[in-house]
């Protein structure tokens, strides 16, 4: 379903945003009908709050306190969300960046997964006010739902020949290019880790290799795919397998950054490489205690075969540094240890560039998308040092899993300027404004809008 605002019409109604401080001075000029109506109905102007006025013309949403908006995101979505059918025309003083992030807060509110049974639709539908530009909110919103949809999808449905399709369609919508390595000739064309982790599968492992654009700075985004996560023969418990369709939420959120870039037209060379696998359990499953080679020439020892993404994702990042682009960026749902440190809500991320983290950081804020730097812990590195081979891909000790896991990662990053790795959840295990319960893209927002300064677009 296409998330999209309405066309103007003469029939809207008009909608204000308020925020708590001013509904006071804004009752003071509606007359004592209005007035009287809001105290009936305790409109206040809280977050959440919506109400539609005598005559039914005229409608206000609240807006909350500054202290208050700071505990959530997408106040118009939450105020939106308790009005009644039509179609409704905004006005409000907020600045553009605010009044743009509140609309796409909206546009991501409608967002249904209807694949396999019909979802109610929203019955509040927006006009696009004429300070904001719709067409970018709503391709930024089409990229936004390419990574819901992908994650939502059960592995039935979204194993790697069904992933690859999803870029392939990608590709077509964009001239781009896309070439796919897939089953032994992931061996010939040097990629063992990405093989061996999905050999055990009836449908086989793939690299997905995406280029657009032929001018300006290069950017290379790898996404792990792995499409769903039994944990090999390290099986996984009931409790822990129940959500591994998401496993691939880092190749959805790759996936859906590139529909952004391209459908904005960034004046970049991009590149997507996506490690797609499913982590399955045969008899010719890679096994704990196997040292696999890499295409770096690094050599692993396996001591928890569930621990598989980062082993794809190395493969993977060792071809995108033999190009040396201006930035590598790496999306994963790799560990669980980055849950316990910072929830499903913040997107952790990791670079050795402070001033790329810095303009990260402010354009998170900005846009609402929400990421936290976390550090690449030089001592550390012993951790992931098992002795008889270079690299251990799951240390002892439960100890920092995920900063180990991305210096893991960095080590096969040794050529190229820049990397930045994000350890995302890619999940909303709750229903809130703007982003109902299920998959759900992190940290891309963020990067969209970062990367005009991060790269001197």
């Amino acid at each position: 379903m296409p998330l999209r605002f309405e066309n103007k019409t003469s029939e809207a109604t008009q909608l204000t945003l308020l925020a708590e401080d001013a509904v006071a001075d804004w009752l003071a000029k509606q007359g004592d009908e209005v007035t009287t109506w809001c105290e009936r109905h305790g409109f206040k102007g809280a977050v959440g709050q919506g109400l539609l006025l005598p005559g039914g013309q005229k409608a206000v949403v609240g807006y909350g306190s500054a202290a208050k908006r700071t505990r959530a995101r997408f106040h118009l979505a939450a105020g939106m969300a308790t009005l009644p059918a039509g179609t409704y025309a905004l006005q409000t003083e907020l600045d553009q960046d605010s009044l743009e992030t509140e609309c796409l807060g909206w546009l991501l509110s409608t967002y249904r997964f209807d694949r396999y049974a019909s979802q109610s639709k929203p019955s509040a539908r927006l006009i696009a006010p004429d300070d904001i530009d719709a067409q970018r909110l709503e391709t930024i919103a089409a990229g936004e739902a390419l990574s819901r949809d992908l994650i939502n999808t059960p592995a039935a449905d979204m194993g790697p020949p069904d992933l690859e399709l999803a870029a392939r369609d990608l590709a077509e919508m964009h001239d781009a290019e896309i070439t796919v390595i897939e089953g032994d000739a992931l061996l010939d064309q040097n990629f063992p880790m990405i093989h061996t982790v999905g050999r055990a599968a009836d449908r086989p492992p793939r690299l997905i290799d995406m280029r657009w654009g032929n001018a300006g700075p290069t950017l290379t985004l790898v996404g792990k795919g792995v499409c769903f996560d039994t944990g090999g023969l390290n099986l996984k418990p009931a409790s822990s397998m129940g959500l591994m369709k998401k496993d691939m939420g880092g190749a959805a959120a790759v996936l859906g950054l590139a529909s952004m870039i391209m459908g904005t037209g960034q004046k970049l060379r991009l590149r997507v490489l996506v490690a797609a696998v499913e982590n399955s359990v045969a008899g010719n499953a890679y096994r704990p205690q196997d040292i696999l080679n890499s295409r770096k020439g690094l050599t692993v020892e396996i001591n928890n075969t569930d621990a598989e993404g980062r082993l794809v994702l190395a493969d993977a990042l060792a071809l995108a540094d033999e190009e040396t682009p201006d930035l590598i960026v790496s999306m994963a749902t790799l560990t669980g240890a980055a849950r316990v440190a910072v929830g499903p809500d913040l997107a952790p991320f990791y670079t050795d560039q402070s001033n790329h983290a810095q303009k990260l950081e402010t354009a998170a804020e900005v846009v609402a998308d929400p990421v936290w730097r976390m550090p690449f812990h030089d001592p550390y590195e012993t951790m992931i040092e098992p002795g008889i081979a270079n690299l251990d891909n799951a240390p002892k000790g439960g100890f920092a899993g995920s900063i180990t896991a991305a210096l893991f990662l960095r080590r096969f990053v040794t050529d190229s300027p820049a990397y930045m790795h994000f350890d995302i959840y890619g999940w909303q295990p709750h229903a809130a404004p703007g982003r109902p319960k299920g998959g759900v893209g992190q940290g891309t927002r963020a990067l969209l809008a970062a990367l005009p300064d991060i790269l001197g677009l």
